[in-house]
C-alpha cells in the first residue's frame, strides 16, 4: 500500500504537519523529540534527526509535527521530509520502540474532582483544536488554583501560543471551573 503524505500548515511558522491518512503512527499516544541522542527509541524521529535542518520531532495518531531550524525555508526541504518519512514508513520499521512510552512517566490523578473536570475539559475541546494545528496539550497538575499544561509538537515556540494559552484555554478553564485561577506551560 503505498504511503501518502500531505503537509498543512501550523501557526508555528517553524513547524509543518505532515498527515499520513488512513495510517496510524501512534494510537491514544504521542512522542517528541528535541535531538538526535534523544530519538534513538524512534526509528523515525532518528532518521529525520539525520537531517542537518531538523529540529524537533513529534509524532502522534496519524501525523507528523517536524519543526526546522531558522535558517530553511520551508520549500526548500519540505520534499526531502516527505521522502524521508515514506522510506521509514515503508521500512517496515516500528515508529517507536515500545520502551519509549513504558520510561514516561505515569501521571496520577492527586485532586479527583478539580482535576478530573480539567482534564475532560481539555480532552473534549482545547486537544482536538491544538492537533488539528499539529500540536498537543496535556494535563501536568493543579495546585491551588493553578493548572500547568504542557505544549508539545508545532506548539513548542509558536509565537501564539501563549495567547491561545491565556487568551483561549485558561479563559475556558476559568469560566467552566471557578476555582482555577491561572493556567501555565511548563517547559519542555
Amino acid at each position: 500500500m503505498p504511503v501518502e503524505i500531505y503537509m498543512e500548515t501550523t501557526p508555528n511558522p517553524a513547524s509543518l504537519k505532515f498527515v499520513l491518512p488512513g495510517r496510524m503512527l501512534l494510537a491514544n499516544n504521542i512522542a517528541e523529540f528535541t535531538s538526535e541522542a534523544e530519538s534513538k527509541s524512534s526509528p523515525l524521529a532518528n532518521a529525520l534527526f539525520k537531517i542537518p535542518f531538523v529540529n524537533r520531532v513529534f509524532i502522534s495518531n496519524n501525523f507528523i509535527t517536524i519543526s526546522k531550524k531558522d535558517e530553511y525555508e520551508w520549500y526548500e526541504i519540505q520534499d526531502e521530509l516527505k521522502d524521508a518519512i515514506r522510506d521509514q514508513i515503508e521500512s517496515g520499521q516500528a515508529i517507536v520502540d515500545s520502551n519509549y512510552f513504558e520510561e514516561k512517566e505515569v501521571h496520577t490523578e492527586e485532586d479527583g474532582s478539580i482535576q478530573s473536570k480539567i482534564t475532560d475539559l481539555l480532552e473534549k475541546y482545547v486537544k482536538p483544536a491544538i492537533e488539528m494545528d499539529g500540536g498537543y496539550i496535556s494535563f501536568k497538575s493543579y495546585d491551588e488554583g493553578v493548572v500547568t499544561v504542557q505544549l508539545q509538537g508545532a506548539c513548542s515556540g509558536c509565537p501564539s501560543s501563549m495567547v491561545t494559552l491565556k487568551g483561549g484555554i485558561e479563559g475556558l478553564l476559568k469560566r467552566m471551573i471557578p476555582e482555577v485561577k491561572e493556567v501555565v506551560a511548563e517547559e519542555v
